[in-house]
């Protein structure tokens, strides 16, 4: 795994997008923030490089929808 696609926690995710926690799971349920990843049974966290993906580009991030 590579630094750039490790996983990121909630918190980190936080400070570095600058977004309230409602705010990022608005934006989740959107499809315009990048998703979570189970790490445990109660844990999530994110890939660091698709929380990078977004900060480059806020307004032009769409989550991929697998239907």
């Amino acid at each position: 795994m590579s630094n750039a696609d490790r996983i990121i926690r909630m918190k980190t995710v936080l400070a570095r997008t600058g977004l309230s926690r409602s705010t990022l799971y608005r934006k989740i349920a959107e499809g315009s923030f990048p998703r979570q990843v189970p790490i445990s049974i109660h844990g999530t966290g994110w890939h660091e490089s698709a929380v990078n993906r977004w900060i480059a580009n806020p307004a032009a991030y769409h989550e991929e929808r697998v239907e």
